[in-house]
């Protein structure tokens, strides 16, 4: 069996725009061009890049929403497209803000309800909801509507509800966009619990403070293809003196090298 729980070799995916009432003429655009990457069991992986640079589009084909245009995609050793009936029931996803919840529903129907939609049986249902409460610190609101929640206790019973399957991999895109420090601290305390107890993660964010702090490894990624893939670490220092501001060496944040890279400089 494969150390690798993703594996992803020469991805591509393009779409089709146009052909509409007053736009006729297609145009191919190429989301994602021929990236290769390999994530190992108890990793927590970051997917970093500007808005539109492919990063949705790559976690859309990884839980099985998105088919490939061409390359290998597989999830804890199967195909994403034409095997995915093997992976659902064993991954989970969380998109950032605040959709993928019954707002009128308490915290605690929010969990039952889609542990039944996994068929999950009521005894191991009820007691996973309690343990997952307790996990993401709302044991206290369990019974109170989502829609009275700030944003940072809706993200955390996202977190609850993308873990009521008990998955083995937990795919996260930009968690804590939106939230204030507070919540967001809360929220990369969380996803460290949850990595700790076993789970895989995969992350997209812009919080650069965020990326650091939380992932083994970073792939930026710029207009669908990979401009590094490495730890954090390394990544800043291969930051050249051309950077956009003069810095010393325990001076150099994540940020600096993602500007840089992202930008066009040169890294040493």
């Amino acid at each position: 069996m494969s150390e690798y729980v993703i594996e992803v070799k020469d991805l591509t995916r393009d779409f089709v725009m146009g052909n509409g009432l007053f736009n006729r003429k297609k145009k191919t655009v190429h989301a994602v061009r021929g990236i290769s990457f390999n994530v190992k069991k108890g990793e927590i992986f970051g997917l970093l890049g500007q808005n539109g640079a492919g990063k949705t589009t790559t976690i859309k084909m990884l839980i099985t929403m998105l088919a490939p245009t061409s390359g290998t995609c597989k999830v804890l050793g199967y195909d994403t497209f034409g095997q995915e009936k093997h992976i659902r029931n064993r991954i989970n996803f969380i998109f950032g803000g605040e959709y993928g919840l019954y707002r009128r529903l308490s915290a605690r129907d929010n969990l039952k309800y889609f542990a039944n939609l996994y068929k999950i049986t009521p005894k191991v249902r009820d007691e996973r909801v309690e343990q997952l409460l307790e996990l993401v610190d709302l044991k206290d609101r369990a019974d109170t509507r989502v829609e009275t929640f700030s944003k940072g206790m809706t993200q955390r019973v996202q977190i609850a509800r993308g873990l009521i399957n008990n998955p083995e991999v937990l795919f996260m895109d930009e968690p804590t966009i939106g939230l204030d420090p507070v919540g967001s601290e809360m929220l990369r305390k969380t996803i460290v619990k949850i990595n700790n107890q076993g789970t895989t993660v995969l992350l997209t964010t812009h919080n650069m403070y965020e990326a650091d702090e939380l992932c083994g490894r970073i792939a930026i990624i710029k207009e669908g293809e990979f401009l590094t893939l490495d730890t954090p670490a390394n990544i800043k220092s291969r930051l050249t003196p051309r950077a956009a501001k003069p810095v010393t060496h325990e001076e150099i944040t994540l940020e600096d090298a993602y500007i840089q890279l992202v930008k066009g400089g040169d890294m040493a």
